[in-house]
C-alpha cells in the first residue's frame, strides 16, 4: 500500500490547502460573500484522498481506521451545509499524517554495503601431476574440502582452516576485536576477514549460505523484517471510536429531534458530535511529541531515525555494551615499559624496540612507533628487518640483533622466558593487554605491553545508568580476561565474553525472552545482527562502521558515550509527554462531546474548539524541544 504522504497530496499540497482553509475562516468572520467558499479546495485536496484511504483500507484490508470517522464527519458536515467544518477536519488529519510520516521515516538499510564485503572469487589450488596451480574463480563455486591460497592482503573467500602457513587475521568484522588475531596451521579461519600479512593456504570448510559472512547478512535481514512500522495510535482505537461516535451521533439527533426541535437543528447537533469526536489532536499527540524530541537530540549530536525508535528507548530497562570502539576508543596504545636489564632505561628500550618495528606493518608495531614519536624519541636506522607473519619481527639496531614478537616466536629461536618474565606476562594478560616481549643477543631483555583505552567518559556514564536502575550488560568477542578487566574498571558487573556475531544475537534474545527491554550499543559491523535484534540499536557514529549505523535505530555522530543518560532520560520525558497530549485530547474530546449533545456547539465552533485541541497537543509537544535534560 502506498504511504499515506503519498495518498495526502505532499506536504506543499496541504499548505495550499492550509491556505484556502484560513481564506474560509476570514470570509465566514467578517460576513464576506463569495460564490464558492474555498474550504471546498481544502476538502478536495486533504479529504478527497483521506476518503479514498479510509475505503480502501475499509474493503479492501478489512481494517476500520480513524481515516473513517474523519470522512464521516466530513461528509456529514458537507451534507448540512458547513463546509469550513467539513474542511478544517480533513486539514488536520492531512497535517497528523504528514508529521508521522516523517518522524518514522528509516534511513536506507545497509544490506548492500555488507554484502559488498563478501569477496566475489578465490584463488584455488589445483593438483597437476607433481606440481600444484592455481586458478581464480568464483566464490560461489568454492566447495567444502577445496584447497584454497590466500596472499597478504586479500580477503578469505570462505570460512576455513589453515593447513600451511602462518599469519596475522584482521578479523573484526566478524568478532569486533581490535587487533588482528595471529594464526597457523590447524586454526580457523571466517569469510570477509583479511590476510594481513603470510601467504596461508586453508581448507574450506563452510561455504556459500553456510559462512560466517553470509550468515551475518542473513541474521541483519532477518532481524530488519522483524520491524514492525510504528501504528498510530488513533488508528489502533479507531475499530471503537468509530461506532462510538456514530452511536451518540445517532442518539443526540433522535434526542433532540424527540425534544420538539426542527430537523436541521437535530441534524447539527449529530453532526457536531461527529466533527468533535474526530481524533485528531489523539492522531497529532505522538508525531508532533516525536518531532520535537528528535530535534532535540539532533541539536546534541544524536540522530534518531524514527519515532517507534524514541517511544521504544523510553520503556529500555536493559543496556548491553560491546567493547571495542564502544567503551574503548578502538586502538592499542603503549601502557608499559618494562625493562629486564638494568643498564637499559625504558627510554632506551622504546627506542631500541621502535627503531626495529619502525619496518613493520602489524599494528601494534605501527602503536610503538607512533608512541616513540610522541615522546620525541630518536629511531635509529635498522638492518637485517625481517618479519614472521603472525609471530614478530628481528633486525639489528646498534650492531645489536633484537628480536620482537610473541612468547612462542622467542621460544622457537631458542630464547628462555624467565620464570619472572612470565608472570610480568600472565600480569599483563589479566588485564587486557597485548604484549611485545624484546630479545637482544637472545636474552629477553623487556616487555612492551599494549592496551586499548577506555573512553574517559564511559566510567562516569555507566554509574548515571546505574542510578537510573538501567541494567548493564558487556557483549564482546575479546577474550573473557580481557572482558572482565575492563568491565571492572567500569563498573559493569554482567560480562559476556568470547562471542562471535550470532552468539551476540542469542545473548540479546535471552535477554528479551526474560521480559527485558534490550538497547544494544555498538561500532563494528560485527555488531549489525545484534543492534537489528535489539529493541534498540544505537551506534557510535563517527568511528562506528556505515554498516553498523544504517542497521542501528539511533547514532551517536560524535562518538560521545556520555550522552546515553541524556537520551534515555530525553526518551522517557517524550513517552510522558505523548501520554499527557493523548489524555489531554480524549478529556477536550469528552468534553466537547458533551457540550454538542447539549446544544452548546455547532459545527464551526465544534470545528474550532476540535482545533484548539489540536493547538494545545502542538504547543505542549514543542516544549521539548527547549527542555533540558542534560543534567
Amino acid at each position: 500500500m502506498k504511504k499515506i504522504n503519498d495518498l495526502l497530496a505532499g506536504l506543499p499540497m496541504t499548505i495550499l490547502a492550509g491556505v484556502f482553509l484560513v481564506l474560509s475562516l476570514i470570509f465566514m468572520l467578517t460576513g464576506f460573500s463569495f460564490p464558492v467558499d474555498p474550504a471546498w479546495i481544502t476538502i478536495i485536496i486533504s479529504g478527497i484522498p483521506m476518503l479514498y484511504l479510509a475505503l480502501t483500507r475499509l474493503f479492501y484490508e478489512k481494517w476500520v481506521s480513524s481515516a473513517l470517522l474523519i470522512s464521516i464527519a466530513m461528509t456529514a458536515s458537507m451534507a448540512i451545509g458547513e463546509i469550513f467544518a467539513a474542511g478544517e477536519v480533513a486539514f488536520i488529519m492531512a497535517i497528523g499524517a504528514i508529521l508521522e510520516d516523517m518522524t518514522v521515516a528509516r534511513a536506507k538499510k545497509g544490506l548492500s554495503k555488507l554484502i559488498a564485503l563478501a569477496p566475489t572469487e578465490g584463488r584455488r589450488l589445483i593438483k597437476t601431476e607433481n606440481t600444484w596451480t592455481e586458478e581464480i574463480i568464483p566464490a560461489e563455486k568454492i566447495e567444502s574440502g577445496d584447497l584454497l591460497r590466500v596472499l597478504p592482503g586479500e580477503k578469505i573467500p570462505v570460512d576455513g582452516r589453515i593447513t600451511s602457513g602462518s599469519t596475522s587475521i584482521d578479523q573484526s568484522v566478524i568478532t569486533g576485536e581490535s587487533l588482528p588475531a595471529d594464526k597457523t596451521i590447524g586454526e580457523d579461519v571466517f569469510c570477509g576477514t583479511l590476510n594481513c600479512y603470510g601467504s596461508i593456504d586453508i581448507e574450506a570448510t563452510k561455504v556459500c549460505e553456510d559462512s560466517s559472512l553470509q550468515k551475518l547478512i542473513a541474521m541483519v535481514k532477518e532481524a530488519e523484517n522483524k520491524k514492525a512500522p510504528m501504528q498510530r495510535i488513533a488508528d489502533k482505537w479507531a475499530v471503537w471510536l468509530v461506532p462510538i461516535a456514530l452511536v451518540i451521533a445517532v442518539l443526540a439527533f433522535f434526542i433532540t429531534w424527540a425534544s420538539g426541535y426542527d430537523i436541521m437543528t437535530a441534524l447539527n447537533r449529530g453532526v457536531t458530535v461527529l466533527v468533535v469526536f474526530c481524533p485528531c489532536a489523539l492522531a497529532l499527540a505522538t508525531p508532533v511529541s516525536i518531532m520535537a524530541a528528535i530535534g532535540h537530540a539532533t541539536k546534541h549530536g544524536i540522530i534518531i531515525k524514527s519515532g517507534e525508535a524514541l517511544e521504544k528507548m523510553g520503556r529500555i530497562d536493559t543496556i548491553a555494551f560491546d567493547k571495542t570502539g564502544t567503551l574503548t576508543y578502538g586502538k592499542p596504545e603503549v601502557s608499559d615499559i618494562l625493562s629486564f636489564d638494568q643498564t637499559i632505561s625504558e627510554s632506551a628500550l622504546l627506542s631500541m624496540t621502535a627503531s626495529a618495528e619502525a619496518k613493520s606493518e602489524h599494528p601494534l608495531a605501527k602503536a610503538i612507533v607512533e608512541y616513540a614519536k610522541q615522546k620525541k624519541i630518536t629511531l635509529m636506522e635498522s638492518s637485517d628487518f625481517q618479519m614472521t607473519a603472525g609471530k614478530g619481527i628481528c633486525a639489528v639496531v646498534q650492531k645489536k640483533h633484537l628480536l620482537c614478537g610473541t612468547e612462542k616466536y622467542l621460544l622457537e629461536n631458542q630464547i628462555i622466558i624467565p620464570e619472572y618474565i612470565a608472570l610480568e606476562l600472565k600480569e599483563l594478560r589479566s588485564q587486557g593487554k597485548a604484549s611485545i616481549l624484546i630479545a637482544s643477543d637472545n636474552i629477553c631483555i623487556g616487555i612492551i605491553g599494549l592496551s586499548d583505552v577506555l573512553r574517559e567518559t564511559a566510567k562516569d556514564m555507566i554509574q548515571k545508568l546505574s542510578a537510573m536502575n538501567i541494567r548493564t550488560v558487556l557483549l564482546t568477542g575479546d577474550n573473557q580476561m580481557t572482558a572482565d578487566y575492563f568491565a571492572g574498571q567500569l563498573g559493569i558487573a554482567e560480562v559476556r565474553a568470547d562471542l562471535l556475531p550470532r552468539q551476540k544475537v542469542e545473548n540479546i534474545t535471552q535477554l528479551q525472552h526474560a521480559g527485558n527491554h534490550v538497547c544494544m550499543i555498538g561500532d563494528g559491523v560485527n555488531d549489525a545482527p545484534a543492534l537489528k535484534t535489539a529493541n534498540v540499536g544505537i551506534a557510535m557514529g563517527s568511528m562506528g562502521s556505515d554498516i553498523a549505523i544504517e542497521a542501528a535505530d539511533i547514532a551517536l555522530m560524535s562518538d560521545d558515550i556520555s550522552k546515553i543518560p541524556y537520551l534515555k532520560r530525553l526518551s522517557r520525558s517524550t513517552l510522558n509527554t505523548i501520554k499527557g497530549n493523548i489524555t489531554a485530547s480524549m478529556c477536550i474530546n469528552a468534553i466537547a462531546v458533551t457540550l454538542s449533545v447539549l446544544g452548546l456547539l455547532n459545527p464551526v465552533t465544534g470545528a474550532l474548539i476540535h482545533n484548539a485541541g489540536s493547538v494545545l497537543v502542538v504547543l505542549n509537544a514543542a516544549l521539548l524541544y527547549d527542555r533540558k535534560f542534560e543534567k
